[in-house]
Parts: structure tokens; sequence; C-alpha cells
């Protein structure tokens, strides 16, 4: 009784915060592929998508059969859980791109890349999207010279993202710069490594996006 009790408020907890504080690493086992959370981590070994490619939990391993709602369910809350988005806020970003010209599925995407803190990720100044949320809202990026602390803020292509010269010398910052050149940037943005800056040149084509995504699950899922 007593652990139930304290799961429970463990639960509520997190719900009152809004904001997700278990393992991360069980989100991508529960989606069933590397949703890059944890940063370096997920390009190593100790990966637990390389170990444990399945669903958490007493009954993981067993293999069923999803039905089609749950196949829409499950691709939602993947893109959701990769871009760090709340329910509500990732069903206003649908209504938006079903309000466009165009696929609403690509158009989705295309609005979630161009969040400052998706754009920052791609450049490569933060080892993940969490991280690159932690640095805009410590005021540690600006936008066309101009401080921007929300995450949220929607970047247009042209727009010039740098690290404030205060910021330039913490370690994170270097370590995800130096990896990132290993590893290549996205190719709607243009990055200069030295200066800690770069241009987002352009809004991604899908071609360019993840092939891993299947967004027109999500566009069934609310189309209903």
């Amino acid at each position: 009784m007593v652990v139930g009790r304290l799961r429970n408020v463990a639960y509520n907890w997190r719900v009152t915060l809004a904001k997700y504080t278990g393992s991360k690493c069980k989100l991508c086992r529960r989606e069933g592929s590397k949703l890059f959370l944890k940063g370096e981590k997920c390009f190593t070994s100790k990966c637990a998508m390389e170990n444990r490619a399945f669903p958490p939990g007493q009954h993981g391993q067993r293999r069923t059969r999803l039905s089609d709602y749950a196949l829409q369910l499950r691709e939602k809350q993947k893109v959701r859980r990769i871009y760090g988005i709340l329910e509500k806020q990732f069903r206003l970003y649908y209504h938006q791109a079903d309000s466009r010209k165009g696929s609403t599925g690509e158009n989705l995407l295309q609005l979630l890349e161009c969040r400052l803190d998706s754009v920052v990720y791609r450049m490569g100044l933060a080892i993940s999207r969490s991280e690159a949320r932690q640095l805009i809202r410590h005021n540690s990026i600006r936008v066309n010279d101009i401080r921007v602390n929300i995450p949220s803020y929607q970047v247009s292509p042209e727009d010039k993202i740098t690290v404030v010269d205060k910021a330039k010398s913490q370690l994170r910052i270097k370590a995800s710069v130096e990896a990132s050149q290993q590893r290549g940037t996205a190719d709607w943005v243009a990055v200069d490594s030295k200066g800690l800056e770069g241009i987002f040149t352009s809004i991604p084509e899908r071609s360019e996006l993840p092939s891993d995504i299947n967004e027109q699950l999500i566009v069934e899922l609310y189309s209903k």
C-alpha cells in the first residue's frame, strides 16, 4: 500500500510540473526507436536501445499486434517526445499546420524544426534539445543580436543565431560543437564553429528530415 501511494505521489508530482522527469531511455524503448534524448550516450553502446530494444515493464518482451489507432498514437507520442513538447502545445502546432497550404504533416514537422531549441540543437551548439532549451532559458542565445529566452520561438530563414560572449567558455557548448564536427550538422543551417554562431538558411524540405517519422499517422489521428 505504501509503495502504491508513493508511486501515485510521484506520478501526480510529475503531472503537476507538466514535465516528464523519469528515465529518458525508457521513452526510447517505449517508442521502439532512438529519440536521441540523452545526447552523446545515444551514439554509444551504453544506449538502452542497443541492449534492450523492447518496451519497458513486466510484459515488454511480449509480441503484440497494434491496432491502427495504437500505431497512430505511438507515432504522435514519438514525435512529441523527440521535440519535447506537451500535448496541448503539440495539438496547437497541428492546427497551425493544418491551416497552411500544402501537406499538413510536412507543415507540422517544419514548424517543429523552426523552433529555436531545434535550430540550436541542429547547429550543434547543444548535445540535445533539452540542453538547447536550457541554454535558451538561461539567456545564452541571441537571434539577430537580440537575446531570446523562449525555446518555442519560430526562427525564420536568414536569421542569425549566436551564443552570447559570457556563455562561449562553457565546456558543454565546446563539447557539443566538437561532437557535431565529427557527425556533421543539418543541411539547412550554416555554422561557424569557431565563432559559435550560424545562420538558419532555409526551412527544411521533407526529404531532409528524418525518414523514420510517419507524419501521416499523426494527421490521421487528429483528423478523426
